[in-house]
């Protein structure tokens, strides 16, 4: 009898701004230079990596970053597109080209783009796995909930780190009443204040999740949109109007939550990254320990999150 064959190992996805700002604003997170310069956001993402890489000895990953605030393709079809955000001060700025750089010093595949988001860059990366000869199991590490459309396996996971929640397709559709692939459709109706995506007037989650749970889509729904008015619901003939007035507002929105899952664009490396590129590199220790004394670490900090590389090196390699 043939010896059952151990599953693939699961690629992970990291999403890092959500790490690097979960430091930077952290009142738990204390770390300046010796020179007193602010490295709260670097040492917090760094050892969260350290702490990742430790706890899963992934061997197979990715992280993303935004870079794209202001100048992405988004704002071009909406101005407006994340226009509650800031752009980030001088030693800001430093520390988020420090924890690109600190993804390289580690051995890992980082990707940054100017036109696309970091959610773009693990669409794309995810469509690439799943498109290899032998598919592999996804590992969105993230608590984004925009990311839930890239579930398309039972396999795939949407884990909140820090929160330690994993969810996969059938949660998202447990806990939001639609499908994953349908959060770019709901967004698209009800809105997202935190992305400034403004959404269809007077619709919000109970109606939104009603009307795709009868209508599937944007488009089956506008295909159908005298049938609206019939439905069992309160107001119902005025969403219909809603509806027609908002139409190109409701395209919009859904056009703007809609995570890229495939590009063919040579200017984009993670657009050519297949899974051999994803491959953790082995990284001496001196390289980390330049990497922290470049930035000025002190003593205690850099002992602790070299202790960290090691354990993380040991469960790589188990």
């Amino acid at each position: 009898m043939a010896a059952a064959q151990t599953p693939a190992r699961p690629v992970y996805l990291i999403d890092a701004s959500i790490y690097i700002f979960q430091a930077h604003f952290s009142p738990y997170v204390d770390c300046v230079s010796r020179r007193g310069d602010d490295l709260g956001a670097l040492y917090g993402f760094t050892r969260f990596l350290l702490q990742f890489l430790a706890r899963t000895g992934a061997d197979t990953l990715a992280v993303a970053h935004d870079e794209s605030l202001f100048c992405g393709f988004r704002h071009e079809l909406c101005p407006d597109y994340k226009s509650n955000r800031e752009l980030p001060d001088a030693s800001l700025a430093r520390q988020l080209k420090a924890c690109f750089t600190v993804c390289e010093v580690l051995g890992l595949a980082a990707y940054a783009s100017r036109r696309y988001e970091a959610d773009d860059i693990i669409g794309v990366l995810a469509g690439r796995v799943r498109r290899t000869r032998n598919p592999r199991s996804v590992q969105i590490v993230s608590r984004d909930k925009d990311l839930a459309q890239l579930l398309s396996s039972p396999d795939d996971v949407l884990w909140d780190y820090q929160g330690d929640r994993r969810r996969r397709r059938d949660d998202i559709q447990a806990e939001l009443g639609i499908l994953p692939e349908q959060v770019p459709d709901y967004l698209g109706l009800v809105g997202d204040a935190v992305d400034c995506i403004a959404g269809v007037p007077g619709i919000g989650p109970v109606k939104g999740r009603l009307l795709l749970q009868r209508f599937h889509s944007l488009e089956g729904l506008y295909d159908n949109l005298d049938a609206v008015s019939e439905m069992p619901f309160r107001g119902a003939p005025r969403v219909a109007e809603q509806l027609a007035a908002y139409e190109d507002r409701a395209v919009l929105g859904k056009r703007l939550a809609t995570i890229v899952g495939r590009l063919d664009d040579d200017n984009e490396t993670f657009a050519r990254s297949g899974v051999r590129l994803l491959r953790r590199r082995q990284v001496a220790q001196a390289d980390l320990q330049a990497f922290l004394a470049e930035y000025d670490f002190d003593r205690e900090t850099t002992a602790r999150l070299l202790r960290l590389a090691e354990r993380a090196a040991e469960e790589t390699h188990r």
